[in-house]
């Protein structure tokens, strides 16, 4: 039995490595599909809800082959919740600043995500943190505005604003999954819901999209259409499933400390395919971050207040 149990925590530690590395090309292939300011490509407020709508679509067949039971009533908020914050918020904020900044410069920010995301669940659930994590918060916090503005000339940027909106979005939609799944719903139905609730709006605004953006999409590269494909199929969903079941396995404490990985990963991937160039100031800053939310990880966090 101890033997079976370690097989699957090891298993689920390295479904947890592929869930990260999944997500971490989403950052370079959103700004492929979406291009620039100065030489765009698809929409991106049309790739946000074209790829939910694709990923809503397979969710659907996914939950009919498995057949799983319809949501409980008091499932639904969450299920709204989160899907306002990973199938709407997250990828159009995302899509609209990597048009204003580049990914490297992203992957710094979204750096915060895991101890933004502890941030929120700590609030959503009215737990007590210890002042260390919330010393901790606001050093990152600080250390990514700072990068913001540095790299700003003196001011943030209206990328950075967006990027921020993201962070907050996957927050909130990654916690609310989180309760969800604590409910008994199985993980990869968590984001499969979260995408069928939401693909009444997304399916019929991106053929929608088909028509208004038609010239706009028929001058799009090869390569924005194959970035679309990965993050309609990969970021979208097939990633949740890794991911997901990697925590359910291996133990969120201990696979969610791989998702330290991911700004790395997102920035040695812009390498090639944006041609973008890592500058030792953008690597320090995002060290700094890491370690800051690993330390953050660390600090106690307290029982919920009655």
């Amino acid at each position: 039995m101890g033997h079976a149990a370690d097989r699957r925590a090891r298993q689920g530690l390295w479904l947890g490595v592929a869930g990260v590395l999944m997500f971490a090309l989403t950052l370079p292939l959103t700004r492929l599909a979406g291009g620039t300011v100065e030489a765009p490509q698809l929409p991106p407020a049309w790739v946000a809800l074209a790829r939910a709508a694709v990923a809503g679509l397979l969710s659907l067949g996914y939950l009919v082959a498995v057949r799983a039971p319809w949501p409980q009533r008091r499932q639904w908020p969450l299920l709204a919740i989160g899907g306002g914050g990973v199938v709407f918020g997250f990828p159009v904020c995302l899509g609209w600043a990597v048009r204003e900044v580049e990914a490297v410069h992203a992957a710094v920010i979204t750096g915060l995500l895991p101890l933004s995301t502890a941030v929120v669940g700590a609030l959503w659930l009215r737990q007590r943190p210890s002042a260390g994590f919330w010393a901790c918060a606001g050093l990152g916090f600080a250390l990514v505005l700072g990068f913001a503005v540095l790299q700003g000339g003196g001011r943030l940027s209206a990328g950075d604003g967006w990027l921020l909106l993201a962070v907050l979005s996957a927050s909130t939609g990654y916690v609310a999954g989180a309760r969800l799944a604590a409910q008994g719903m199985p993980p990869e139905q968590v984001i499969c819901w979260m995408l069928l609730l939401c693909l009444p709006i997304n399916l019929p605004a991106a053929l929608a999209g088909l028509h208004i953006h038609a010239d706009q999409l028929a001058q799009a590269r090869p390569a924005a259409w194959a970035a679309f494909a990965y993050l309609a199929l990969v970021s979208m969903w097939l990633g949740f499933f890794a991911w997901y079941r990697g925590l359910a396995w291996g133990g969120a404490l201990r696979v969610s400390q791989v998702q330290l990985i991911q700004p790395f990963v997102s920035m040695l991937a812009a390498v090639p395919l944006l041609g973008e160039t890592l500058e030792p100031v953008t690597l320090a800053f995002v060290a700094a971050v890491i370690a800051t939310v690993l330390l953050g990880r660390r600090m106690a966090v307290g029982v919920p207040r009655r």
